[in-house]
Order: structure tokens, then sequence, then C-alpha cells
């Protein structure tokens, strides 16, 4: 089961480096990383997205609660509702009139953004659950898709309940 894992840790060169290290060394994989400054200059706030069994996550968990540089963390999908949003940049050939129009309809559609256009391609954002962007994908020609770039999931619980130190 795909399970969401933010937590802040300190914002020091090397933090990132020892979360890796972490996964690699005991064979656990990271399907996506994403890492930023908070409101708090001296925190990051990471969000990992890994697979596993219930004990896996469990084992996981523990073991990135001893990293030092970890000051809290949680399991967002394990700890009732949340929102999880992912970003795609995708570049498109849209080299005649019919494929712009086409293009065109489909972000609209999928309430995407056309942020640049060329001669031949367009470029267009998506936000979303991780399956809207997959069908998007899957509702363009695939022969018409130069690039495709994604910033795995990100999430945040809802409510009153938050993570902060």
């Amino acid at each position: 089961m795909q399970h969401i894992i933010s937590l802040l840790m300190e914002n020091e060169s090397g933090a990132l480096s020892r979360v890796a290290g972490l996964f690699s060394a005991r064979g656990y994989n990271i399907e996506s990383l994403t890492v930023a400054p908070t409101e708090d200059e001296t925190l990051s706030r990471m969000t990992i997205v890994t697979t596993g069994s219930e004990e896996v996550i469990e084992q996981i968990i523990k073991q990135l609660n001893k990293l030092i540089d970890v000051v809290k963390l949680c399991d967002i999908t394990g700890n009732g509702e949340h929102i999880e949003r992912e970003l795609m940049l995708i570049k498109v050939r849209a080299d005649n009139n019919e494929k712009r129009e086409e293009v065109k309809r489909q972000a609209d559609i999928f309430n995407g953004r056309v942020l640049d256009v060329t001669d031949t391609t367009y470029i267009i954002e998506l936000t979303g659950e991780g399956s809207k962007l997959d069908a998007f994908i899957k509702a363009l020609n695939a022969d018409d898709i130069v690039e495709t770039v994604r910033s795995g999931a990100t999430g945040i619980t809802r409510g009153e309940t938050g993570l902060h130190v």
C-alpha cells in the first residue's frame, strides 16, 4: 500500500542525504520525494511517498524518528483524512491547428493551463491526484507527448491537526 510520510527536519546540509541513505541501506523504495523550507527558516518539510506493508511502514517511521535531523513526522495517509496533489508539466506536439485545438480542449477538460506556446509545441501544467494526471496522459496521443515531468505527491492532513513543532 502507498503511504505519504511527511516530516519536519533541520534545514541543514546532509539531512536529505541521511534520509535517502536510510532508505537505501534497508532496501526500501522511495517513489517520490519533495523537500522545501517551511515558514520557520530552520526547518524543512520533506514528503516521502513509499510503499510497503504496515510492518514495513512502521519500521520506516521508527528508523526515521531515530535520525537526529528529524524533528517530527507523521504518516498522513494513516492519520485520517488528507489532501494530496501532484504537479505535472507536459510538453505536447501541436504543430498544426487541428492538434492545437485538440490539445487545448483536453487541457481545458482537465483544468490544465497552457504555460508555453511555440510553433510546434505546448507546455501544459496540471495539478491533482496522480490518477487525474495519468488520465490526462492517456487522453493524449502517445506519439504527441514530447516530455513529461512530475513532482510526485505531496500532502497535508485536513482539519485542525498539523505537522508543526
